[in-house]
């Protein structure tokens, strides 16, 4: 039985394309967190029930799980981009930026792992994404550190990213930072962006 409002109630606002910007916010987060929790394999209904959407509206924003996973990709690849180009955060910090979003986000994991073999598709944009995190971390690279040698920044966080496994997101982060305690590399608070 449908009920309709008494004249003293309101109806709840209609925030119409507002409501679609913080819809797709919260599918991109429920999607790191559904994919550290259950790897890439989940459940795309586990998405949707962890934003708070239904289905249908995940569908609208992502028709599949390759753009599911392409978003989580750009959004974690643009955070560590703003924590770079931040005048506030060392390369350090830079790093811990980084390695919150490896501790956090599995499809991260891979994007780093993307190599040439996989060129088609979903893997060609990921290592396309990868160029820029090199980008992004080469720029704030202190000169003189130890991995500013040709290809060593980016084998550092491969092997780094290697090393991120484990159930919990604090057993992640303890294997993340032995890794690069490891490399003797500093890393700052494994904190997201502004967190």
């Amino acid at each position: 039985m449908t009920q309709h409002p008494t004249p003293n109630e309101r109806r709840p606002a209609n925030d119409g394309p507002k409501a679609a910007g913080r819809n797709r916010a919260a599918l991109v987060a429920a999607a790191r967190e559904i994919y550290a929790e259950h790897g890439l394999d989940a459940p795309f209904s586990a998405i949707a029930r962890r934003a708070g959407v239904g289905q249908g509206v995940l569908y609208r924003h992502f028709p599949d799980r390759d753009a599911v996973a392409t978003a989580v990709l750009e959004e974690n690849v643009r955070q560590v981009e703003e924590a770079a180009a931040s005048e506030e955060l060392t390369f350090a910090g830079v790093l811990g930026v980084m390695t919150w979003h490896l501790t956090e986000s599995a499809a991260f994991i891979g994007l780093l792992h993307a190599g040439e073999a996989g060129r088609t598709g979903i893997h060609a944009y990921a290592l396309a994404l990868s160029e820029r995190v090199e980008l992004a971390l080469r720029a704030e690279l202190p000169d003189g550190h130890r991995l500013g040698a040709a290809n060593d920044l980016m084998l550092a966080v491969a092997m780094v990213s290697g090393a991120v496994t484990g159930p919990t997101r604090e057993e992640r982060e303890r294997r993340a930072l032995a890794a690069w305690r490891l490399l003797d590399v500093e890393v700052g608070p494994v904190r997201p962006l502004g967190g």
